[in-house]
């Protein structure tokens, strides 16, 4: 393991800035794409948030970069979101600036909408015109080199130079058949446990990050916290949230569809270890502590831990970003609390991981000048320099308090040191809807059905479905 104090030094402000997300938000609907490009105004008017000495550290980061002339200037971006500026307060990102200034270079926007992305994606590819970046999401891979929507990268980047070695344990998680088919630019942890300091105070109860520090934050110290506070004749929830079952699951180390050391994605329904996690699923449900599902008509009741009736909420980053006032928990910013999701015994803390970068695009007329954005949205996101500056704008943003900015970057380095990637939906959206969106089989414990049924009715189906991808997919990369 390389060393993750040097690399993931302050991963946290890009990540809540969301410079790169791995699923993009929806868009607005459009029947056909469109396109925008920044325009030098638009980077004036947004490079005015960088307060005295940050330019330098810019600067800095952008010397590092590789000397090349850049003939093309232009990389199409499609995306159901703009990498661009836009909008008041909106500050250009620190890897567009090193585009524009070492390379001459500029992002032009190709917009889609997050439901509507491949279909719009597809006729671009063909007609020999498309972009040359695409967003990342769960859905890219491996189904996108099934359908040679995607092509490897490898002919554009020197995956052995220090800079990809930032994130070359991402890369090969993208790895087929000896060919890596994402620009990975960074690693994260997708889901982290929010809590309100005051119920935590009120209650008697123990600090979860002081739990995990002490390495006792475990699943019975978090069933036993859940127990001892939930009382819904006195109007106390448990534990709210989409979140919870899949980042539990994900604790155990195992996803329902993964690589095995061959680099065949493999069904993992079966495994021992996911039946620990939907057993212990079950008991929560049985013991009342899951405030989920039909019990509240499927709402989101997070805002009942801004008053102290609810006590743990698994999340994203997106949970606590931006303007407190507009937060959902209604939880002060001075009284947010976070810690990693907790696993079955406290010791190798499995995080699933969310891998932020870009795809390249069959038929890409700008490979090299996308290899570029590439490796300066690398090093905006991982040196030292504007790491700070981007650190400094979250603080500013959200009203983290640098404690708190402090642990979100330690959860973070244990998404890349124990990372868990899920390959479901990227094996198809028929997959990814029985395992966790659709009929969801994998949540089912927590609605109150017991595992051994479930996985009866689901396992040879699935697996079915996951091994025909797999073979499909090791034909094409051994082309």
């Amino acid at each position: 393991m390389r060393d993750i104090k040097k690399v993931f030094a302050g991963v946290t402000a890009l990540a809540l800035t969301a410079a790169l997300t791995a699923c993009g938000g929806d868009g607005d609907d459009a029947t056909t794409p469109a396109t925008t490009t920044t325009t030098k105004a638009t980077v004036e008017k947004n490079t005015e948030g960088l307060q005295e000495g940050e330019q330098e550290k810019v600067d800095s980061a952008k010397d590092q970069l590789r000397d090349v002339e850049l003939e093309n200037k232009t990389v199409k971006w499609m995306g159901s979101y703009n990498i661009n500026p836009g909008g008041e307060g909106n500050s250009e990102k620190a890897e567009l600036i090193m585009f524009r200034e070492k390379y001459g270079g500029e992002v032009q926007w190709i917009e889609t909408t997050y439901e509507s992305r491949y279909q719009d994606l597809a006729p671009l590819v063909m007609s020999g015109d498309g972009p040359d970046l695409f967003m990342c999401d769960l859905a890219n891979l491996p189904s996108g080199v099934v359908s040679k929507q995607f092509v490897p990268v490898d002919d554009y980047i020197d995956i052995n130079s220090a800079l990809w070695q930032n994130v070359k344990e991402g890369m090969e998680c993208f790895n087929f058949g000896g060919k890596h088919y994402m620009f990975v630019t960074n690693i994260r942890s997708t889901y982290q446990v929010y809590y309100n300091y005051d119920t935590i105070e009120a209650n008697g109860l123990d600090d979860p990050w002081e739990l995990y520090k002490a390495g006792e934050w475990n699943w019975e110290k978090f069933k036993e916290m859940l127990m001892e506070f939930v009382d819904e004749d006195n109007d106390q929830y448990g534990l709210d949230s989409w979140y919870n079952a899949r980042a539990l699951v994900y604790s155990t180390g195992v996803p329902a569809v993964g690589k095995d050391a061959d680099g065949n994605v493999v069904c993992n329904i079966n495994d021992p270890k996911i039946e620990e996690a939907e057993n212990f699923l079950y008991d929560l449900y049985q013991n009342g502590l899951a405030y989920y599902g039909e019990k509240t008509n499927w709402a989101n009741n997070c805002v009942y831990m801004g008053d102290g009736r609810e006590l743990f909420c698994i999340d994203g980053y997106w949970f606590a970003e931006g303007d407190p006032s507009q937060w959902m928990s209604q939880i002060p910013a001075d009284k947010l609390g976070i810690a990693p999701v907790p696993n079955p015994t406290g010791s190798d803390p499995y995080q699933i991981a969310t891998t932020e970068g870009y795809v390249l695009c069959s038929g890409a007329t700008n490979p090299e000048g996308a290899a570029l954005l590439a490796e300066c949205t690398i090093m905006a996101t991982h040196d030292e320099g504007t790491i700070e500056v981007q650190r400094r704008k979250t603080m500013d943003d959200s009203k983290w308090s640098e404690d708190l900015v402090n642990r979100l970057d330690e959860i973070n380095k244990l998404a890349n040191e124990y990372p868990v990637i899920e390959y479901a939906t990227g094996i198809s959206k028929d997959v990814g809807d029985a395992l966790w969106d659709g009929a969801a089989c994998m949540q089912l414990t927590f609605r109150g059905q017991e595992w051994a049924t479930v996985r009866e009715e689901n396992a040879d189906a699935i697996t079915l479905a996951v091994n025909d991808v797999n073979s499909q997919l090791q034909a094409i990369v051994s082309e």
